[in-house]
């Protein structure tokens, strides 16, 4: 095809452009049948808006009356059998396909721009001709196929479909209501009637301080920002006691409109951060594989007991900035350690309960670090514990689990409750408390070891803590 057809016909189409109307209604109903009233009904790229009358109903009516003389914001060329156009106003681009004996195969009104793959709406090989009209512009097109033989033309095949999906939709409808989920449906034509349903929002449980289980994201002011900071690597992040290196990784496809789960690695005496990111903050990030987190390392202070008072203030600072500027689904921030950084994981569970949902704690004790005054609230909690531990010793981590389970029960029962134990052979046992409240979920995991996070089952040579701590994090 000569460019010099095109360059015509795009010329006709700036000289004339016909009227582009449309009468759009519909109803909008509850899962019942119910009529909504005053719900709050847009075409999103036409910018218009209205609201539902008593009856559910709405309609939007729209006319442009002809041009002439006025250059068409737009273009349509043919290359290789691909019909390409693009435009900035809601003009039909009507599309007939007809094969040299006058059969019509295909008829199709496109909208805005896009483009169709001419070859791929044809099944037999031979020559075809297109009709293509845009207001009152028109010309046939001749194209050849070498598509393979076919018996029949009625419906759409695959190849149809496929070339289809190419075409951008002319508007988007948007609905919402009070107590309703917003509801949004492509539209491909506007000249069209509708019957709307909206579901019921779920209805998330009130409690005094923390979430239901499965609840829905809660979203930080960060969604929506753009992150200008490093994706996966390091930072220093500016507190109000200094400078602190933080280990970051966020998803490589990171959506900052989409709430992402928190997860922070506390490194151990003689650690360091960038020791954490480099297990995959205690081999959970390769088990992201949906990739739904974000992973943090803080640097500890630098002494030798690397965790102290004003770490909690560290934290503090630490978890405002990142749900400032990114999109953190706020009821699901999650803390983890060993040894030293277990202890100040265990020491951020008695009193943030209302940021952590949970914390993983390897190898920990309730002592020899400092710590905060307890709150009487709940936190999920998950326990390692090597029986054969001589620092912090099998009788710390029990009780550093017994205050938890007594924070986690009512009237403290939970600690009555016998745990099953690693025996002395097979594989590690992890219990899960059946008397804690089910919003907080404890779970102790033993077995022969010494001080030491990714324990291993006999025979293997793959750590199964991690796996047993994502499995904990997910029953939230």
């Amino acid at each position: 095809m000569k460019n010099s057809v095109w360059e015509s016909l795009a010329l006709i189409c700036a000289m004339a452009v016909s009227a582009s109307a449309f009468t759009l209604s519909g109803k909008v109903s509850d899962e019942q049948g119910a009529a909504v009233s005053g719900a709050s009904v847009s075409l999103v790229k036409n910018g218009l808006s209205t609201t539902t009358d008593d009856k559910g109903e709405f309609s939007f009516h729209k006319e442009t009356s002809s041009i002439m003389g006025r250059v068409l914001p737009g273009y349509i060329s043919v290359n290789n059998g691909v019909l390409s156009f693009s435009q900035r106003s809601s003009e039909p681009v009507q599309v007939q396909i007809f094969d040299m004996m006058g059969n019509r195969l295909l008829s199709e009104t496109l909208y805005g721009s896009g483009s169709l793959d001419l070859q791929a709406c044809v099944k037999a090989q031979g020559a075809y001709y297109a009709h293509v009209k845009i207001g009152s512009a028109q010309r046939n097109i001749r194209f050849t196929s070498q598509g393979n033989y076919g018996v029949s033309f009625s419906g759409k095949s695959a190849s149809v479909e496929s070339a289809l999906k190419r075409l951008n939709t002319n508007d988007n409808l948007e609905v919402i209501a009070d107590g309703f989920d917003t509801l949004s449906v492509v539209l491909s034509n506007l000249d069209t009637n509708l019957a709307l349903t909206l579901k019921k929002k779920k209805q998330e449980p009130q409690y005094a301080y923390g979430w239901g289980l499965k609840n829905d994201p809660v979203p930080t002011r960060g969604c929506g920002k753009t992150w200008n900071r490093v994706k996966s690597g390091s930072y220093e992040f500016q507190w109000s006691k200094g400078k602190r290196t933080i280990r970051i990784d966020i998803p490589d496809n990171y959506d900052n409109k989409k709430p992402y789960k928190l997860i922070f690695g506390m490194h151990c005496m003689g650690g360091w951060a960038g020791g954490v990111q480099q297990e995959g903050y205690y081999g959970l990030k390769p088990l992201d594989t949906q990739k739904t987190a974000i992973f943090v390392a803080p640097e500890g202070n630098g002494n030798q007991a690397p965790w102290g008072q004003d770490d909690y203030l560290l934290f503090d600072e630490l978890l405002a900035d990142l749900q400032s500027n990114l999109c953190i689904d706020s009821s699901r921030v999650f803390s983890t350690g060993f040894s030293y950084g277990s202890m100040f994981s265990n020491g951020l569970s008695w009193n943030h309960q209302d940021v952590l949902r949970a914390v993983a704690v390897y190898e920990t004790a309730e002592r020899n670090i400092w710590l905060p005054q307890r709150q009487n609230k709940g936190v999920g909690w998950m326990g390692v514990l090597g029986l054969q531990d001589n620092l912090c010793t099998p009788q710390m981590g029990r009780a550093a689990r017994d205050i938890i389970l007594t924070l986690n029960s009512e009237g403290g029962k939970a600690k009555n409750e016998k745990a099953q134990e690693y025996g002395g052979s097979g594989p590690h046992v992890c219990y899960d408390y059946t008397t804690v409240e089910e919003r907080f979920p404890v779970r102790w995991c033993t077995q022969n070891g010494g001080h030491i996070w990714d324990h291993k089952d006999p025979g293997q040579n793959k750590s199964w803590v991690p796996q047993a701590t994502w499995d904990f994090f997910s029953k939230f």
